[in-house]
């Protein structure tokens, strides 16, 4: 019961950061529309065109702009000593790392859920698609945050060049994006590539709680 009730404690006090933060949320998502008007009037009005490579941007826009908030994963925390805190209140660090990424999850890609629509509409896609690309978007979106924990934790080693971690998630993302766009080219393999996506989902969310907090070790190691 006094586990659970840190759990709790844990994700009210993350909501409460991320809702504090509702500035930088609304800032990436307006990034993210910004970015669609200019792919859209640079594409011109050819609908079918539109329609034909809107997947693959609405995707990679969407990557791109869920990466904004990586910065902020772990550094604040870090720097002001709040995840030494949590440690020592008996949570280890792959918890931490773990509810950190169900948080980042909840309350900075769930959001975005709410654009896609709308930016569906500048392209002219078919219900069916959009129904494919928030189903996918849902999934893949986890596995986003687990690269993003990843990758802001090795940042924390590396005060000079935060680009690294962006790249990090650049990289390994990719196949997301080609699995998640090719459901829709793929009728009949639809199951096996959402099943797929899941299944890349559950081996990041093993991976990513123990090499984050490896990396947040040798962080306060090094501090």
């Amino acid at each position: 019961m006094v586990f659970l009730k840190k759990i709790f404690l844990f994700i009210k006090r993350e909501s409460q950061i991320f809702f504090s933060n509702f500035v930088d949320l609304c800032s990436n998502i307006l990034f993210f529309f910004l970015s669609i008007f200019v792919f859209v009037f640079a594409l011109g009005a050819d609908e079918q065109l539109l329609r034909t490579v809107g997947l693959g941007i609405i995707w990679s826009l969407l990557l791109l702009s869920s990466t904004l908030s990586l910065r902020k994963f772990y550094e604040e925390d870090f720097n002001n000593g709040v995840i030494t805190i949590i440690h020592m209140g008996g949570m280890s660090y792959e918890l931490i790392v773990f509810f950190k990424i169900i948080s980042h999850f909840l309350f900075v890609q769930i959001p975005f859920l709410a654009s896609i629509p709308i930016a569906s509409v500048f392209f002219n896609l078919p219900i069916i698609e959009v129904y494919n690309l928030i189903l996918t978007f849902i999934i893949g979106s986890l596995i986003l945050s687990c690269l993003g924990s990843i990758s802001s934790s090795m940042n924390l080693l590396n005060k000079t060049n935060f680009s690294i971690g962006s790249i990090i998630v650049l990289l390994f993302s990719i196949p997301v994006i080609i699995f998640s766009v090719g459901i829709n080219n793929s009728d009949s393999n639809f199951n096996n590539l959402i099943n797929l996506l899941i299944g890349i989902a559950l081996i990041f969310l093993g991976i990513a709680p123990w090499s984050s907090a490896a990396f947040i070790r040798l962080a306060l190691r090094n501090k």
